[in-house]
């Protein structure tokens, strides 16, 4: 039936008078109670974004309908007086059609209530329990829709069967409610009585018959008149609480049911079906029905609003108890809130048609239906954390229980919707509502203490012997929520005992990880400080700096891990005392001797990503960092804790930029898709996506500073359209900034977001007004680069705090520019051969971060132009840094997959030593200073350290050439250095004068040709220790000096070199013998035979060459490999040595035939080291995947392969290359270097001990005869002298 032409001229005709008043959501519950209007119909047109565009929806939709819609319109705006409206209708209304009530009047008659006042449809819990109702069109049976009290159960049953179709297909016999809820039998009696005196109203009155007198009889009425008189009617019973009610109700008929308790239907006959109610509404639907008692749309709502929904879980009674009170009172919204915080239920009283007067008593009533027994141990339940499941065996513990018996308890208190278990989980969980907990607590506060103390003893008595390690869920609650139950309970000692335990420590982490750790000295910090706060910062400091360490699988040993702790810390004692128990059952631990000498900004490290990190920042408030990276994922933290917060699949390529917006309620991301997403950083969901303007990556992303104005800038490799601004409130950009013509790598808004500078690869910086998007100045950043070529790309810009400079990275320097006049005012050259990536500058004081390409992350005062401190750590190309809003923490990130914090206050102007990987080292048994090393340092001096703990024996002035290799003499007691180009000061050099140009300044290119003064550069000097008296200068080499060692008692000095020659010295009269012949580079060589007449060399030409020392005669020439030669190692009989290549191969020869013996194969990555066992049986090679094989010699067979287990699935197996290797002295251990040190049993092929260092990549390690120091310098810089503990 279509609409009347009148009808449809009228609303034609008064179209725009309706759309401009009517509130659509109001009449469209009228409309859906008369049955003209679908669920899915209404949900389609509440989700326009206004309600004048729901209005017009509504109106054309009644277009396309009947008359019946018609009337039905027309009657909800008289009962929502809209009387002027209808008055305007009322002359065009049809006749209606006979079928035009037929839902309702049946649903009046059998009792079905009303829609509610206010209504939101939830469309797919209706749906679900329409399904199941059909499924009683051809047999009787039970439908039962459970849930939680105040889940809206009976609103959705209700709904459920206002639809036409169903009740015609199914239940032509009608639909008939009664309400049952807690009743005794009488009046259960009464309630049968009043239903079937109901029925029997329709029929001949000579079929009416006395009222039933029992149960039973009622029972026999009931079925007979369902049965007889409504064949395929539907009976809703509402509110059941007991199975005993149900029973009188077993009749063999159609009922839909609702209850707390899902296991009701067990006790009875037929099908049964259910449907789960769950607990709350989404944040939408729960902000739509505050919306619609408000009379506001939700987009009006204060905050508040959002926070309610929130914190009651989106419960439909809660929310409806508060909207109902606040359409009363509209300015308490921050009054309920608190009220709800507070767990103040009985101030949230009833302002509905809902059975209890307050919301403590609708909980209190699920819980009075439990037996005493039971009622107790529910009660227990208030010490659980929100939102935490629990397995069984935790409340087995708690209750002294068999765990079948717990199961059962727990079993009936998810029936009764007292408690709820996820079903997807093995061994299934259980959890409580929010209310649920809540209402425990406030009912049980005053014996809270007791029952958190029940807890910790319970679990006490039950794991006297150890802590569980099942690594189950049982064993996960306990490691995770003990201390929680014991600060709660009040029980500072055994908190402190168990806190300031290493052993708790190790095993926590293991299973948890070490954020749950650090979140616990952070929280209980208070009552841990009481004890010994000094002793709480140590094992906070320990957690925060090894966290990245402690995430490693296979799991670190914690000890050893603590051994570098300094010997202040109460983490190192405990780990000393350790070490030295189980050092005497044979465990290896390696002390670290001279740690006291290296001192860290860094506060806390977080190892995100799996792959490179390419930015990282702060919340405003500085509570959570965000990160992103190579591996597409957004992740959010806690900044004290490291505590993963959120995890986002965020784009379909690598993620370049994030960024928080100035209320931290939003996060940007940018990413090589191409595309800009904007999340809402609370709960990680997805707010917009703009995909269609950028054409390539986008780089950076940046909010404005405040939230004003909001609104969000990016930049792209795009040609032309490369600066966007956007407006989030629209779909497309707001304005596009013209003015760059190569691609822009980064922007940045000034202080007050009245402009946006924009750094690009033409070699400028731009600066746009925000409010208009035009270009106010350019500062050619390339014009200031003296040695600059044809491309000076710009990698970013930052704004000083008072907004009258921008500091700008530019290749290997930072420029400070002045807005005003695009002027240079000065520039930081920080004498570092890499690039600068990022640099920020702190927006609360004069600090400025500058991140580079070789690791390093420097603080400098832009007032004093003076460096303040190196915060080195990181293992790979620094990527980002940024400053907290109040300046206190410094955040970096980096390609070595790690974020780290720094505490700025703690900057000083560093005086702190970093050496070169390049050293030499000899040991002294016995003697005070049994050990000295020598090396140079960060500023091109050489070092002469002595002793344990490294102490300064020597330092040379500083160089102008960087030194490469250095060697130690004992007898006489000396060091020698090589050096080569690169960094060479000449001031106190004197060159040929093709080398000076007519100004007197030093012509470069021309010197580095000539070489006359070329081997000046390249020269080698031998200095007296410990005065540094030269004792003589070598010049030979024309390249860069790779190796040096001293021969024949310190009487001569062999050294090799880039310019793939060896020289031989006396360098007491400077005689020079030049072994030639090699084709490329040699970086090694080895002295053969104890006379030390032989010498061995080998290198990158792939040969490997024997020489008469004296002579200088080559005696063999041996094409070893195809590929370079990277290590060689002589056996220690002299009679074969072995060679290893970049083809991946390692080969065994004869010393005296020179003859192939064994090519061993089996490496998959290049094969950079190798070391022979002191009885000769045995060879151990490393490859660049860090695998470590042992070989037999004699066989030529494969006997182990070390380092089966992996660090994680993208980093090698050592963390780096294998580098070097050595053998215990008798060959029952051995010791690899790569991006750790390792020790390994070598008849097992198993790690028995790892070191890590702060840094990695570690070149060689100088090892005591006796096996217990060793000696390394990492690419940090750091120093480490181990020594094995002793029991």
């Amino acid at each position: 039936m279509v609409l009347d032409e009148g009808a449809r001229s009228c609303l034609l005709r008064f179209r725009r008078n309706l759309e401009q008043d009517i509130k659509p959501a109001y009449l469209m519950d009228h409309m859906v109670s008369d049955g003209v209007l679908s669920g899915e119909e209404e949900e389609r047109i509440s989700s326009r974004p206004s309600r004048k565009d729901q209005a017009a929806a509504l109106l054309e939709l009644l277009l396309k309908k009947d008359n019946n819609a018609f009337i039905s319109f027309y009657n909800a705006l008289v009962k929502e007086a809209y009387n002027d409206l209808a008055s305007l209708l009322q002359g065009e209304l049809p006749g209606a059609s006979p079928k035009s009530s037929d839902i309702q009047i049946v649903l009046s008659e059998g009792g079905v209530p009303q829609r509610p006042v206010v209504f939101v449809s939830r469309p797919e819990l209706i749906n679900r329990i329409r399904e199941k109702l059909y499924r009683l069109r051809e047999e009787p049976g039970w439908v039962t829709v459970f849930g939680m009290a105040g889940s809206g159960k009976s609103v959705l049953a209700a709904e459920a069967v206002r639809d036409q179709g169903l009740i015609e297909e199914c239940f032509p016999g009608g639909v008939h409610w009664l309400s049952i809820g807690q009743l005794d039998k009488a009046d259960l009696l009464v309630k049968i009585q009043a239903l079937c005196f109901r029925l029997e109203q329709s029929l001949d009155s000579q079929h009416l018959q006395r009222p039933p007198t029992s149960l039973d009889e009622a029972k026999e009425r009931l079925r007979f008149l369902v049965l007889r008189r409504y064949p395929r009617s539907l009976l809703i019973l509402d509110d059941i609480w007991e199975s005993t009610v149900l029973k009188s109700f077993d009749i063999h008929c159609r009922i839909l049911l609702t209850t707390r308790n899902r296991s009701l239907t067990d006790s009875v006959s037929g099908a049964k079906y259910e449907v789960e109610v769950e607990s709350g509404l989404d944040d939408h639907k729960g902000l739509e029905i505050l919306a619609l008692y408000t009379r506001k749309t939700p987009e009006g709502l204060p905050e508040e609003a959002r926070s309610i929904v929130r914190e009651c879980k989106g419960s439909p009674l809660v929310v409806s108890l508060i909207g109902a009170l606040l359409k009363d009172k509209p300015d308490r919204w921050r009054y309920y809130l608190r009220q709800l915080q507070q767990k103040q239920f009985k101030r949230i009283r009833r302002s509905s048609a809902y059975d209890y007067d307050a919301l403590d008593q609708a909980m209190a009533a699920s819980i009075e239906v439990l037996p005493d027994e039971h009622r107790e141990l529910y009660r227990d339940l208030a010490v659980l954390e929100r939102d935490i499941k629990i397995p069984a065996k935790v409340l087995s513990v708690l209750w002294d229980l068999e765990p079948e018996e717990v199961e059962d308890i727990l079993e009936e208190f998810v029936n009764k919707s007292l408690l709820f278990m996820d079903s997807h989980s093995r061994p299934q969980l259980y959890y409580l509502h929010d209310l649920q907990l809540d209402f425990l607590v406030e009912q049980n506060r005053t014996q809270l203490e007791n029952l958190h103390t029940k807890v910790v003893r319970q679990y006490q008595q039950h794991y006297s012997e150890a802590p569980p390690t099942s690594g189950d869920d049982e064993c996960l609650y306990w490691i995770r929520f003990l201390t929680y139950h014991m600060a709660k309970a009040n029980l500072s000692q055994e908190l402190y005992s168990l806190m300031f335990s290493l052993d708790w420590v190790a095993h926590k982490a293991q299973v948890l990880g070490p954020a749950h750790l650090i979140n616990d000295f952070v929280e209980y910090g208070p009552i841990l400080d009481k004890k010994n706060s000094d002793v709480r910062s140590h094992f906070q400091e320990f957690l925060s700096l090894n966290g990245h360490q402690l995430e490693q699988r296979p799991f670190p040993d914690v000890v050893q891990l603590a051994l570098s702790q300094p010997q202040t810390s109460e983490v190192y004692r405990q780990a000393l005392q350790q070490a030295r128990e189980r050092a005497s059952s044979g465990k290896l631990y390696f002390d670290w001797l001279n740690k006291s000498s290296v001192e860290s900004l860094s506060r806390l490290v977080i190892h995100p990503h799996q792959g490179s990190v390419y930015a990282a920042c702060f919340s405003h408030d500085g509570s959570k960092i965000a990160s992103c990276g190579a591996g597409k994922t957004l992740k959010m933290f806690r900044s004290t804790s490291g505590e993963k917060l959120t995890e986002i699949q965020a784009h379909d390529d690598e993620v370049l930029c994030c960024a928080f917006s100035p209320d931290d309620r939003l996060l940007a991301t940018c990413s090589s898709d191409r595309k800009v997403k904007v999340w809402n950083a609370e709960r990680g969901m997805l707010l917009r996506v703009f995909e269609e303007e950028h054409e390539e990556q986008v780089n950076h992303c940046q909010f404005t500073n405040t939230p004003r104005r909001l609104l969000l800038a990016t930049c792209s490799n795009d040609k032309f359209l490369n600066v966007k601004l956007w407006n989030l409130n629209k779909p497309s950009s707001q304005n596009t900034m013209f003015g760059h013509f190569e691609p822009v790598n980064h922007c940045c808004f000034s202080p007050n977001d009245t402009y946006l500078s924009t750094s690009s690869n033409d070699g400028t910086v731009k600066l746009f007004e925000v409010s208009s998007a035009n270009e106010w100045k350019t500062i050619n950043v390339w014009e200031w680069c003296a040695d600059a070529g044809e491309e000076v790309p710009v990698k970013c810009s930052t704004w000083t705090g008072d907004g009258k400079r921008v500091v700008c990275a530019v290749r290997s320097a930072v420029l400070v520019m002045d807005v005003e006049t695009s002027q240079m005012l000065f520039e930081i050259r920080t004498g570092r051969l890499s690039m600068v990536q990022y640099c920020h500058v702190c927006p609360a004081s004069n600090l400025l971060a500058i991140a580079f390409s070789n690791y390093a992350v420097e603080l400098w005062d832009l007032e004093d132009k003076k460096k303040m401190a190196d915060c080195s750590g990181h293992l790979s190309w620094v990527q980002q840094v940024q400053f907290s809003t109040d300046g206190s923490q410094l955040l970096s990130c980096s390609d070595d997959q790690t974020v780290r914090l720094w505490e700025t206050n703690k900057a000083h102007t560093t005086s702190a030593v970093r050496l070169k990987r390049d050293s030499d080292a000899f040991f002294n048994p016995g003697e005070d200073g049994e050990l000295m090393v020598s090396a140079a340092d960060n500023r091109n001096r050489l070092q002469v350290r002595a002793g344990r703990a490294g102490s300064l024996l020597f330092q040379s002035e500083e160089m102008a050439w960087r030194i490469r290799c250095t060697c130690l003499c004992r007898k006489p007691s000396a060091v020698a250095f090589g050096t080569e180009d690169g960094t060479v000061q000449v001031s106190n050099c004197i060159f040929c004068p093709c080398c000076v140009t007519s100004t007197g300044q030093r012509n470069m290119s021309i010197l580095f040709d000539c070489p006359k003064c070329w081997c000046y550069f390249l020269r080698v000097q031998i200095l007296a220790i410990p005065s540094g008296k030269v004792l003589a200068t070598l010049r030979g080499h024309t390249r860069t000096v790779l190796h040096c060692q001293f021969v024949h008692a310190g009487q001569a000095l062999i050294t090799s070199s880039e310019d793939a020659t060896i020289n031989v010295w006396k360098w007491q009269s400077s005689e020079c013998l030049t072994l030639r012949g090699h084709k490329e580079q040699v970086r090694c060589f080895s002295v053969l035979s104890p006379a030390e007449t032989r010498l061995l060399t080998w290198s990158f030409d792939g040969t490997v060459k024997v020489w008469q020392l004296e002579s200088g005669e080559e005696l063999q020439d041996i094409e070893a490999h195809r590929g370079a030669i990277l290590s060689c190692h002589v056996s220690p009989d002299g009679h074969r040595f072995a060679t290893t290549s970049a083809d991946k191969t390692a080969k065994v020869w004869h010393s005296e035939s020179w003859q192939l013996v064994h090519k061993l194969r089996g490496h998959q990555d290049c094969v950079r080291s190798c070391r022979f066992s002191w009885d000769g049986r045995r060879l151990a090679t490393g490859d660049d995947g860090g695998e470590i094989r042992l070989w037999s010699v004699t066989e030529g067979s494969l006997l182990k392969v070390c380092s089966s287990d992996g660090k994680d699935g993208l980093d090698s197996l050592h963390g780096g290359w294998v580098t070097d290797l050595h053998f215990s002295p008798d060959d029952y251990l051995l010791v690899s270097t790569g991006g750790y040190i390792k020790w390994w049993d070598v008849d097992k092929g198993e790690a028995l001990q790892t070191f890590y260092p702060t840094g990695g990549a570690l070149k060689k390690t100088h090892v005591s005869p006796d096996f217990s120091t060793f000696v390394t310098i990492d690419n940090v810089g750091i120093l480490y002298v181990l020594q094995r503990v002793a029991c």
